[in-house]
């Protein structure tokens, strides 16, 4: 026995045990039970292309593992990546592209492209600019094209028809 428990009386109770703190059980509610600046995988990038010389931009959806082309561009996507929900909206994706206009293709860029921040990872290219606009599910992405054009003007309304004047009843003969 310590001097301690000596001192105490023998009808007093024992002394306090040390308490340990024991957070609360998490269950995994899915997305939302990732730490704060977690990005998930997605298995589709969707990219904008654009040609300088002729003004075309075209979407473009690449799987991961894949290669995309644009004009003489081949843009293979590593990864993507796009923030939860509950975070603020981000999307990023590694990729790899080349330039096959000459007999040895060129990499004009390799790395992580952010869809918020094109500026902040561009490929330098004196043709085509590359931007990542999201990464998504294959039963999410947005057409291959370029957004929709707008939807054409209504018709003006047709005039509703004008009665024909009554025609005059015929004349009674005269006996």
């Amino acid at each position: 026995m310590s001097a301690a428990q000596d001192e105490l009386p023998k009808d007093a109770p024992p002394p306090p045990k040390p308490s340990i703190v024991t957070p609360p059980a998490q269950e995994p509610e899915g997305p939302s039970a990732l730490p704060p600046g977690t990005m998930l995988d997605e298995p589709v990038a969707v990219l904008q292309a654009l040609d300088k010389i002729t003004a075309r931009v075209k979407r473009l959806l690449v799987h991961v593992g894949q290669v995309g082309t644009f004009g003489t561009l081949s843009i293979l996507v590593d990864a993507c990546r796009k923030a939860p929900p509950e975070d603020s909206p981000e999307s990023a994706a590694f990729l790899k592209i080349t330039d096959g206009k000459s007999d040895t293709p060129q990499t004009v860029f390799s790395g992580w492209m952010f869809a918020s921040s094109p500026a902040l990872s561009a490929m330098d290219h004196p043709v085509y600019d590359i931007s990542v606009v999201d990464c998504t599910t294959d039963n999410t992405a947005p057409a291959l094209s370029a957004p929709p054009a707008p939807a054409p003007a209504p018709a003006p309304p047709v005039p509703a028809p004008v009665p024909a004047p009554a025609a005059k009843p015929p004349a009674a003969p005269s006996h």
